[in-house]
């Protein structure tokens, strides 16, 4: 159990796709990271875009960054909203400037952007979002996985395999 000792935040909303929140969620689970859903309530019942329903654990405003190793932000139409919530921008904008973690996929980028750190940076995501990310500062990559230094970034629900396991692994890496 190589990450029995971390804990992650995964953001979620409304509309998240349903694969791209439970995926890297129950595969870092599984390597016994403690993983909370985080969204605007506490104890809030969130639909996928497909129905698979996610309870939040914690609100944006319960959670204190320094006391996670990681984030993970997934796609569908949620991170539209997401990064609606500046507490959720003060989250990727602590990991980014203490190089913990930070898993994107799909959609997930918007997140990113709004939160100004993707200058200088290699990514990739659904190819819908490539301009965004591009004009964000970004090189956008048709990779299913692009990792840059403590950003990990995938395009798809296909993906999903390559992307669990390179944030795991940089999970491990973290002191």
């Amino acid at each position: 159990m190589r990450l029995k000792d971390k804990k992650v935040i995964a953001l979620v909303s409304a509309d998240f796709e349903d694969l791209e929140l439970w995926y890297p969620v129950l595969r870092l689970r599984e390597e016994g990271a403690t993983v909370h859903l985080v969204g605007e309530h506490a104890n809030e019942t969130y639909l996928g875009k497909y129905g698979v329903p996610a309870e939040s654990d914690l609100s944006f405003k319960d959670v204190n960054p320094a006391d996670y190793d990681g984030i993970l932000v997934p796609g569908g139409w949620a991170p539209d909203k997401l990064r609606r919530y500046p507490e959720v921008l003060d989250m990727v904008r602590y990991m980014d400037e203490h190089q913990k973690p930070i898993g994107q996929i799909c959609h997930a980028g918007w997140v990113l952007i709004s939160a100004r750190i993707l200058e200088g940076r290699k990514v990739t995501s659904t190819p819908g979002i490539k301009d965004d990310m591009e004009n964000a500062g970004a090189t956008w990559y048709d990779e299913p996985v692009v990792v840059d230094g403590h950003i990990i970034s995938s395009r798809r629900p296909p993906d999903l395999p390559p992307y669990g396991k390179a944030f795991a692994d940089a999970l491990a890496e973290q002191e």
